[in-house]
């Protein structure tokens, strides 16, 4: 299974820097999830193969280009978009950002081809099949209603936190895969603005170890994602001298493998 952060910041010569201030993962070059970026950072391979967005929540860092995405390929989509979330996330989306004021309601409209976007409702704890990949949802410790994920593609395992603080079913479910090859999770803030990340819904890089000592298997390997960028070299800093020498941070751009 390959999988790219795709990056949000670009120097002035066009090249993506690892700053990341959006969030959007791209799973074998056709399925997203989250569209921070979405409408900034594909290739015209990419942007002609992504027609399946998941959704983990409805912070704008996480679905801001979505709407961008949709309009620019309004009149080339063949089959709709389709945006899986939770029936909360969807309500969000619907009246807060595709609500004929910020943005048109995408789901209403069509192409001479047809919907250009649907919604696809998705539960907690239930499996649902996108292309050839299986996701579970798993409910997190946001300040929005979020869900961490599970992805397989009957070879690789990866999980995904997404944004959270300290949470539990997230690892009960984790702990219960047989083999997980890679976990994903985020570092928003440095140790010292510890009361901000908890206040937030988000993790340091000591609350990350914590995190990671509730885990069974100490052998798949760990990205950091989700650093802000004020605090990018000290939070890089912070991870590097937790005691879990198999993390590492994700590089905006650069194509992982399992």
């Amino acid at each position: 299974m390959k999988i790219q952060l795709l990056p949000s910041t670009f120097d002035s010569s066009g090249c993506a820097t690892p700053d990341q201030r959006l969030t959007c993962y791209l799973i074998d070059d056709c399925v997203a999830i989250d569209a921070g970026s979405i409408a900034l950072a594909l290739n015209d391979h990419q942007r002609n193969s992504v027609r399946d967005v998941i959704v983990t929540h409805p912070h704008m860092d996480h679905m801001a280009t979505l709407p961008i995405f949709i309009d620019d390929l309004f009149a080339l989509l063949t089959e709709p978009l389709r945006v899986y979330a939770t029936d909360e996330v969807i309500q969000i989306l619907e009246r807060d950002v595709f609500n004929w004021t910020v943005y048109p309601r995408f789901a209403e409209l069509s192409n001479e081809y047809g919907p250009v976007m649907q919604y696809v409702p998705i539960r907690a704890g239930e499996e649902f099949q996108v292309r050839h990949l299986k996701f579970v949802a798993i409910p997190v410790n946001h300040i929005v209603p979020t869900i961490g994920l599970i992805i397989n593609d009957d070879k690789t395992t990866l999980a995904f936190t997404s944004d959270t603080a300290t949470t539990e079913e997230f690892w009960q479910v984790v702990n219960r895969i047989k083999h997980v090859d890679a976990l994903f999770i985020e570092a928003s803030f440095p140790n010292s603005m510890e009361s901000l990340a908890e206040v937030s819904g988000h993790l340091t890089p000591a609350g990350v170890g914590r995190e990671l000592a509730k885990l069974s298997n100490n052998h798949l390997d760990v990205l950091a994602v989700h650093l802000k960028p004020t605090y990018r070299d000290l939070i890089v800093k912070e991870i590097s001298e937790l005691d879990k020498p198999k993390v590492q941070v994700m590089q905006p751009g650069r194509e992982y493998e399992w």
